[in-house]
């Protein structure tokens, strides 16, 4: 077999090719700082992008009508981990994050100035988990102490290290300090503390490291592109090390969160989101890659910072833009191929959507703010239908916001009120919708309204706030994606109790500072009767008589994660709505009763790796149901070959197997 690359500057050759039965092993000479691609699966099926019309996968062989022929890579490619033990020196092995067992500059800060470590020192050696015999065969015997210590040691220190930050700040610098060092010791350790590590890799404190990045911006753990390479971003894409990327976020930083626009600095977003990958989906992590587009920023701040790491000029809007989105995902496929996952993230409102409608079913892609709120959201309304006793049909919902995140939500329940047997015209009868001019209304004075909100437009006059629509509509969901500090007021949740034996209440936006409403306001406002849930977490909340409600905390990681991994493993192109739809239900089963008794509508963010992987089984076996994957033969066990796929964070051998050889029994020939 040969690969060819015409205009890769740097040629992978192929030493050896040896293939027996369904074995395939290569040994490939590369550059010792990066990690070598997995090998092809034998089960490699053309897909093809067609330009012009959705893609069936359905339909293998059909012809290519993309007008770049050229590939670095066609199908479904195997699992290998991508390391070989043979070709990294073992000084080179202290200074590889993907392969080191010691993390020697862990820095201890000495004070803290402004929230951020300014005086480190203190070297602290520790994570010296190469054995003896390791040492000694790696040539780093003496560059290390003598003490060796196991893995599950160094998560210890690393609890003891992390705990010495009272800023989370802080904390989130000392983890990407861990990423860059020492990969499997990173994984591992947010592995085991999911819980109480979640809210520093991400949401809340990752929005204050991207407000902040150009202070915390340490070492390239991405792409940047920009609007100045294009015509030349397959070329950008080619200076990535690894060449068996599976799952790329991307970002061009219009809207983080409910930040606004940061530009380049949004990178800490896709940056946070793969960590969550592989750390809740075990996805691996040289098979992951971050991407921020470029284009400039609107934001003041940002442009008259000295410290800003991105372009310094106004947003680029219209052709010139669409232009590079589309020569961006073009070169996805044709260096990674065609079934490299693209998760479009904290996109602005105007490009969301119509991107999203412009690449699904032609590429391998979804959007998260769109459909990953949506699916997490649903989910925790199926959850609540356990508590109130109702059909979702049966609910009247308002929503504060009608951005991404609400209206993505908004067509999910459509959907699932259709599955519960309601037409689609009443599905939206059911649902109100408030924007920044009032409740979106047909013929709205104020205008404001698009195709996606003119089909939940009402037939009424203009109602001007949210108060108002809740005493006009009374409904029995309240949900919040509009990141306005204090939208639901007490009035309005006290309303909310009046209607409603149980309301139902999230308070969706993020970080913390944005969301609608505290769990503590939800609680005392409707004499501790709601079911609450939010986007970012908030503590426990005693009743008066004694009970102990732990909110559930809305976030999109309960999806995202185990939703790629269900994509990857079925070799999954057309990602539709019921994939969403299926995940939605996957997480609602996984609630248990002492969950919904303890007020909280999701499982514990402890058990999150358990969900990502029963979410992955549903894709997976739907995948092979409707004919969309891939992957073929399917397994037979799905959810052991889902668990075959997944990363180790466990420190493997740094030494190839020895095994012993037959003694030569050939004549002796004398030499002359």
């Amino acid at each position: 077999m040969e690969f060819v690359n015409r205009k890769v500057k740097s040629v992978a050759k192929i030493d050896v090719c040896q293939m027996n039965g369904a074995d395939r092993s290569y040994k490939i000479k590369r550059s010792e700082t990066a990690m070598s691609p997995a090998p092809p699966s034998l089960q490699n099926k053309s897909s093809t992008l067609q330009a012009d019309g959705r893609q069936s996968t359905a339909t293998i062989g059909s012809k290519c009508t993309h007008s770049e022929m050229e590939r670095d890579r066609i199908g479904v490619w195997g699992c290998g981990d991508g390391q070989s033990t043979g070709k990294v020196s073992g000084l080179d092995r202290l200074k590889h994050p993907g392969l080191n067992k010691h993390d020697w500059w862990q820095l201890t800060p000495r004070r803290e100035i402004c929230s951020l470590p300014c005086c480190l020192a203190a070297i602290d050696s520790r994570g010296l988990a190469f054995t003896i015999e390791e040492r000694q065969a790696l040539g780093i015997h003496g560059l290390l102490p003598a003490r060796v210590k196991s893995q599950e040691e160094q998560v210890q220190l690393c609890k003891l290290s992390i705990e010495r930050y009272e800023d989370p700040l802080n904390k989130y610098i000392y983890l990407m300090g861990l990423l860059d060092r020492n990969e499997h010791l990173f994984y591992r350790f947010i592995g085991e503390n999911v819980a109480d590590l979640m809210p520093i890799v991400y949401t809340p404190t990752v929005g204050l490291a991207c407000q902040k990045y150009g202070l915390v911006y340490r070492r390239p753990r991405g792409l940047f592109i920009t609007i100045h390479d294009k015509g030349h971003v397959y070329d950008i894409l080619q200076n990535w090390p690894e060449t068996d990327v599976r799952a790329i976020v991307v970002t061009d930083g219009e809207r983080i969160l409910g930040l606004g626009d940061l530009g380049a600095c949004g990178m800490g977003i896709p940056v946070g989101k793969l960590a969550l990958y592989t750390a809740l989906a075990g996805i691996k992590p040289h098979q992951c890659l971050p991407i921020t587009i470029d284009v400039g920023t609107n934001n003041e701040t940002m442009l008259n910072d000295p410290l800003y790491i991105g372009l310094r000029q106004r947003r680029v809007r219209g052709a010139a833009y669409d232009e590079l989105i589309e020569e961006f995902m073009q070169a996805v496929v044709r260096r990674f191929g065609q079934n490299c996952l693209v998760q479009f993230e904290d996109f602005g409102n105007a490009n969301a959507f119509r991107l999203l409608e412009k690449y699904r079913g032609r590429y391998c892609t979804f959007n998260d703010d769109i459909q990953g709120t949506a699916a997490v959201a649903v989910a925790g309304l199926l959850a609540s239908l356990r508590l109130t006793g109702n059909k979702l049909a049966d609910n009247t919902f308002v929503f504060q916001g009608a951005g991404e995140a609400s209206l993505g939500i908004a067509e999910l329940c459509v959907m699932a009120m259709k599955a519960e047997g309601v037409s689609e015209e009443e599905a939206r009868s059911r649902i109100w919708m408030v924007d920044s001019k009032g409740l979106i209304v047909r013929n709205r004075p104020e205008g404001g309204l698009n195709e996606h909100k003119e089909k939940f437009a009402k037939d009424c006059p203009p109602i001007r706030t949210l108060e108002e629509v809740v005493n006009t509509a009374k409904p029995s969901v309240l949900i919040g994606a509009a990141a306005i500090r204090g939208a639901f007021t007490p009035a309005i949740l006290r309303a909310m109790a009046d209607n409603n034996p149980r309301p139902v209440i999230f308070a969706l936006s993020n970080p913390t500072s944005k969301a609608e409403c505290t769990a503590e306001e939800a609680y005392a406002n409707t004499d501790e009767r709601a079911i609450f849930a939010s986007g970012s977490p908030f503590p426990e909340y005693r009743t008066k008589d004694g009970r102990v409600l732990r909110p559930g905390q809305g976030n999109n990681s309960y999806i995202f994660p185990g939703l790629a991994l269900g994509i990857l493993c079925a070799g999954l192109v057309d990602v539709s709505e019921d994939f969403m739809l299926l995940a939605a239900e996957a997480l609602a089963e996984i609630v248990s009763e002492d969950d919904l008794e303890h007020g909280s509508l999701y499982p514990p963010l402890k058990d999150i790796q358990n969900c990502s992987v029963k979410i992955a089984k549903k894709i997976v076996d739907h995948a092979y149901e409707t004919g969309k994957a891939q992957v073929q033969p399917q397994p037979l066990d799905t959810e052991e070959f889902i668990r075959a796929q997944m990363y180790c964070a466990k420190y493997q051998p740094a030494l190839p197997p020895v095994y012993s050889w037959p003694c030569d029994t050939a004549p002796r020939v004398d030499l002359v």
